[in-house]
């Protein structure tokens, strides 16, 4: 074998083995899909703290926040619902941006719904577009006119044609107390300063009940990528 031909084989085997690596790298590259749910821990300001002390389950225990992945013109948004803005359609670059841990890494995780309900989801997503605009529920009832972040993605599928007992996560009785069974300070200063009594035992939903479900499947980490 000649010189040249020596060097296009082995120019040749380069190139195989290079697009195989390419090959392999796409496949692992994670990619977001409709209806895609996005648990945030939102930080570690007094409120959030208090959202995550009295909803931490023996599964999800940091979990303050979660909205709906959507693509709208081959770009990827979050419908959610957040303080002073309610319900909205954030860029997922600036949802992912909103808080970060001490490497710069996103702290949100993705969970992906049974395909039981991936019929549901367009309805489940125009739900959240007709309400855009649609105030903060700061007091987190259930039966007003506004809404908290995970009470928008239950009633997203709640409002639907779904049974009762086939929703895909559950509500149950709110606290706001302690261990001791007594109301958590920052609850009776965030209550005392909007004018309202604790909704202690309304019921409701939040973020860590939600992960906790049995219909969804935990399918990236942001925070290790």
């Amino acid at each position: 074998m000649n010189k040249t031909l020596k060097q296009a084989c082995i120019l040749l085997i380069f190139s195989c083995v290079l697009v195989s690596c390419n090959s392999n790298q796409k496949t692992n590259i994670f990619e977001l899909e409709q209806g895609d749910l996005l648990f945030q821990n939102t930080g570690t300001g007094e409120i959030d703290n208090a959202i995550k002390d009295v909803t931490a389950t023996s599964f999800s225990k940091n979990y303050s926040h979660v909205g709906m992945a959507m693509q709208k013109d081959d770009k990827w948004f979050v419908v959610e619902a957040i303080p002073k803005q309610g319900i909205c359609q954030t860029p997922l670059i600036k949802f992912l941006n909103r808080n970060k841990n001490k490497f710069n890494k996103s702290q949100t995780t993705v969970a992906r719904l049974d395909s039981y309900y991936q019929p549901y989801i367009s309805k489940a997503i125009a739900y959240g577009m007709e309400r855009i605009n649609t105030p903060y529920d700061e007091i987190f009832l259930w039966n007003d006119d506004s809404y908290y972040c995970s009470e928008l993605v239950y009633k997203m599928f709640s409002s639907q044609d779904i049974p009762t007992d086939s929703i895909p996560f559950l509500t149950h009785p709110m606290t706001f107390n302690d261990s001791t069974g007594n109301p958590m300070p920052s609850w009776e200063t965030y209550y005392r300063t909007r004018n309202h009594a604790i909704p202690e035992g309304m019921e409701g939903t939040n973020p860590n009940l939600m992960a906790s479900s049995s219909h969804i499947k935990f399918v990236h980490d942001y925070e290790n990528e």
